[in-house]
């Protein structure tokens, strides 16, 4: 079983802002550049209810140092 749960967009986004990400920029409703000062930037690219499952989760992850601690 996988430590990550499924959740929405809009769930992990908030995560993701919480730890230090800002908006860089922003193109349409769901696609979104986030920078952070120590990892660069990074795209978002999910509507805020779609439902992201924990393979998702872990990618996203290894790219941006979100914890399931932090959802």
């Amino acid at each position: 079983m996988s430590k990550w749960p499924s959740s929405k967009g809009r769930k992990v986004l908030h995560a993701l802002l919480r730890i230090g990400y800002r908006v860089k920029a922003r193109k349409g409703s769901s696609h979104v550049q986030l920078e952070h000062p120590q990892r660069g930037v990074y795209t978002w690219a999910f509507a805020d209810s779609e439902q992201l499952g924990p393979k998702m989760l872990a990618r996203i992850a290894k790219h941006t140092g979100l914890t399931p601690e932090d959802l």
